[in-house]
């Protein structure tokens, strides 16, 4: 009996072992044949993608994607060096993995030979500028920023009305520690001296 033909599967798509079973009665068995046939990639267990090819040869799927895919639709939020650096409060380390919180799995993971790191704990959604910034305050020895440069850049932006000061406290509030809330109170003393 001939196999069955390979699932259209749209390039760039990434999708679970499951998702398969349109396609056949056996998901893993059909997962590891289009693996072999070279129309699937597997990026990790139980997840797979269809390569992209673009201009420069092999075009990886998104971080959402993956992340989607890995932890099956449940909530996440990508953070980390990328957001840190685009607030322009000092922050100039360049993490060489992704950083997601999320509400299913925490530790350390490679998915599509890309490392993450993801931590279940509480993140709003969707995730406000504010947040980041009391998120890049939480991490600054990772961020490659002291809190002290952190504090000035902050109490600086906030004059300017960069950021949402109401916000921002209502973030500190929520997700910070009490030495992040009292470093945005001090920033937002120092924004309203400067005024």
């Amino acid at each position: 009996m001939p196999a069955p033909a390979s699932p259209i599967i749209q390039p760039g798509r990434v999708l679970r072992t499951r998702d398969l079973g349109r396609w056949g009665t056996n998901p893993a068995r059909l997962g590891k044949r289009l693996v072999r046939e070279g129309t699937l990639e597997r990026l990790g267990h139980g997840i797979y993608t269809r390569p992209k090819t673009g201009r420069f040869g092999r075009v990886p799927p998104d971080e959402a994607s993956v992340l989607r895919a890995f932890l099956d639709g449940s909530p996440f939020v990508i953070t980390g060096s990328d957001r840190w650096n685009a607030l322009g409060l000092g922050a100039t380390a360049v993490l060489a993995v992704t950083l997601a919180y999320n509400t299913k799995r925490s530790g350390r993971f490679v998915l599509g030979g890309r490392p993450y790191i993801l931590r279940r704990v509480r993140f709003p959604l969707p995730a406000a500028t504010e947040w980041f910034v009391v998120d890049l305050i939480e991490h600054a020895d990772m961020a490659g920023a002291t809190r002290s440069d952190i504090e000035r850049a902050l109490g600086a932006a906030l004059a300017a009305r960069r950021f949402d000061a109401a916000e921002l406290r209502e973030a500190a509030a929520e997700y910070g520690t009490r030495a992040t809330r009292a470093l945005v109170d001090r920033a937002m003393t120092a924004a309203r001296s400067a005024a």
